[in-house]
């Protein structure tokens, strides 16, 4: 399991519900990239945690993965990077994201804990 606490919520990360999209960045994330990015510190680094089947819980909400981009694991690791999209339908997941179900945009504040299970 990996736990991880939002620090940061990027001033443009509401505009991406529509999309049902959340982009994950860790801590040294660029001024740039902090606006599209809910900033999050790991209380341990993860290692190959995003796998097929697999659980991401914002709070109480938890997400299944359906896909995980062939650079997923690599980005999470090292930059705590990670594109995740909230559908219901399985199609070409980017190298660096992942697709979890069921579909909807969960609701976060500074402070909350993500985990991936």
């Amino acid at each position: 399991m990996v736990k991880t606490k939002i620090i940061e919520i990027g001033s443009m990360v509401p505009a991406f519900e529509e999309e049902q999209l959340i982009i994950l960045f860790g801590p040294k994330a660029t001024a740039e990239l902090r606006d599209i990015c809910l900033i999050h510190e790991f209380e341990d680094t993860p290692k190959d945690a995003l796998k097929v089947g697999g659980k991401i819980k914002f709070g109480d909400q938890e997400f299944t993965i359906d896909e995980v981009g062939s650079q997923a694991n690599a980005n999470f690791e090292e930059l705590g990077h990670i594109s995740i999209y909230f559908r219901n339908e399985v199609g070409d997941v980017l190298p660096g994201a992942i697709i979890v179900s069921p579909g909807g945009f969960p609701k976060f504040e500074v402070g909350d804990t993500i985990e991936v299970l």
